[in-house]
């Protein structure tokens, strides 16, 4: 990971930004991998300071004093805790002339939360700078914005993800946690971990090949109970996505149109989904519909 952060721009301009005395009161990093977030902004406290491995073991074990993370791990925001942070940026630096405040999670953050913090992100005091960790911009008020210089970092491609998988643990399933991965590489840790990889792959080439209604009850009710809900069907719209523009053994179960319709039906779905849909009926109207869909494009091309 640390690898494939440090080629990223927002790396490279934070960086710059250190090097060249350029540094903003605030800096709002939105990376969309909440398993390495925390991660990466630890690699920008490590330039921040110029750490040397004496001082990066510092920070790793919370004994170097001028680097502050929050909330604590398992962890919330609180508005106890956001004023012991104003109180504490008040103090002097303990080793240095610098002190940062890394907010990870900031998406969790409230709006009451957020607005309290707006003055000490404007003008804080000397020598005191923030770091704001986020996996999506929504939930960041304009104010917040406004008084930020962001950081994004976009999506690795399938390649980047890949090779890092295979210079960490040599895996034949590295090239599939890759590709279904979309561009998360927390996303492809996770699904070379535990049972996931198995279960989620599983399900959703069962959910693709279920023929027959006798079959959509069984497959619905084996898999509705998983724990990996949404990312069985990121994982199934990755093998119709693949169907519909690579073919291979995915290619000849559906006719094209119905590929297409049914990547809408899985939109449709993470929707329903969203609002605690009962995941094995939902399952069931998916296949069932995508097999009438199907049977109706069959009939058309007789």
């Amino acid at each position: 990971m640390e690898r494939l952060f440090k080629s990223t721009t927002a790396y490279s301009v934070f960086v710059s930004d250190v090097a060249g005395g350029r540094l903003s009161h605030t800096y709002l990093v939105r990376f969309d991998d909440g398993y390495n977030l925390k991660y990466v902004l630890a690699l920008l406290a490590f330039a921040f300071f110029g750490a040397d491995l004496t001082l990066e073991r510092r920070m790793k074990s919370g004994s170097f004093p001028d680097v502050k993370f929050y909330p604590e791990e398992g962890g919330k925001y609180t508005a106890d805790g956001i004023a012991e942070i104003i109180a504490d940026s008040a103090l002097k630096p303990l080793e240095g002339s610098r002190k940062l405040y890394i907010l990870c999670d900031f998406q969790l953050a409230t709006p009451l939360i957020q607005n309290k913090l707006l003055k000490i992100l404007e003008e804080p005091p000397e020598g005191v700078h923030f770091i704001l960790g986020t996996t999506s911009l929504a939930p960041v008020l304009p104010t917040v914005l406004s008084r930020s210089k962001v950081l994004d970092v976009p999506p690795f491609t399938e390649e980047e993800i890949y090779k890092e998988l295979e210079r960490a643990q040599p895996d034949a399933r590295n090239k599939e946690a890759a590709r279904f991965s979309n561009g998360i590489f927390g996303k492809a840790q996770s699904m070379l971990s535990g049972d996931w990889f198995k279960e989620v792959k599983e399900g959703a080439e069962a959910v693709f090949f279920a023929s027959g209604a006798d079959e959509f009850a069984a497959v619905s009710a084996k898999y509705g109970d998983t724990r990996h809900k949404k990312e069985l069907l990121s994982y199934l719209q990755s093998i119709y996505f693949t169907a519909l523009t690579e073919g291979g053994k995915y290619g000849n179960i559906y006719q094209k149109p119905t590929l297409i319709y049914a990547l809408g039906e899985l939109e449709k779905a993470f929707a329903d989904l969203r609002f605690n849909a009962y995941f094995a009926g939902l399952l069931y109207d998916f296949m069932l519909k995508v097999a009438m869909e199907n049977k109706k494009w069959q009939k058309l091309r007789e």
